[in-house]
């Protein structure tokens, strides 16, 4: 199933669950949720402004739409 995701982060978040290291996915691409699968690196080259959809073979479209740019405080 395709989704939209907009996302924030460009790479997994890891974290030690029983003292075994684990990589919890952030891109929302993972076929793998909640762990990484390295889907993300489909993210490399996307401009923070713009939006993005990946279809169920995971190519990239881009939408006509823009974000704001995001500010963190």
């Amino acid at each position: 199933m395709a989704r939209i995701v907009k996302r924030t982060h460009t790479g997994p978040l890891k974290v030690l669950i029983e003292g075994k290291e684990n990589f919890l996915c952030r891109c929302g691409l993972s076929r793998n949720q909640p762990y990484c699968d390295g889907s993300h690196k489909l993210t490399q080259g996307e401009e923070p402004t713009r939006l993005y959809w990946y279809d169920d073979a995971g190519t990239r479209h881009e939408s006509s739409e823009r974000f704001p740019e995001i500010r963190t405080l």
